[in-house]
């Protein structure tokens, strides 16, 4: 509502693309979009700002700077509806205590590694991030 009366139609159709978005994840459940649990709105953020990730690449690739300005800027909003990311410091001690705990010390257990480490992460930290860090420490 403060960005229908302000005006910002940007930040207003970026906002009703997520309640739309909410809503098919709602239908396809079988339930009113209010009955939607915390992380079922979380996962559908998360993928909107995943898509819009890699819609700015595909824009920048093929030279369309002005549509992945656009994507940037929806990815921008909508990114301050996920809670806070952990930081690289604390996702590193994470990785590393979790990789002695599961007992992977080479490449080759890195499947294993990273199902360990994202079931304790839990959401709070990319897949990218985490497998790079997991390389890192394995190799």
């Amino acid at each position: 509502k403060q960005a229908m009366k302000a005006g910002d139609a940007f930040k207003r159709d970026t906002l009703r693309l997520l309640q739309s978005a909410l809503k098919n994840v709602a239908i396809d459940k079988r339930q009113a979009p209010a009955e939607l649990s915390d992380a079922e709105v979380e996962n559908v953020i998360k993928k909107l700002v995943k898509q819009r990730k890699e819609s700015v690449l595909q824009y920048r690739a093929g030279n369309r700077e002005d549509l992945a300005e656009k994507e940037a800027e929806e990815l921008a909003l909508l990114s301050t509806y996920l809670p806070e990311a952990m930081g690289d410091a604390e996702l590193s001690t994470l990785v590393a205590t979790t990789l002695e705990e599961a007992g992977c010390t080479t490449k080759d257990k890195m499947g294993q590694a990273m199902g360990a480490v994202m079931k304790k992460v839990a959401g709070r930290a990319s897949g990218d991030d985490v497998r790079r860090i997991v390389e890192s420490l394995l190799s």
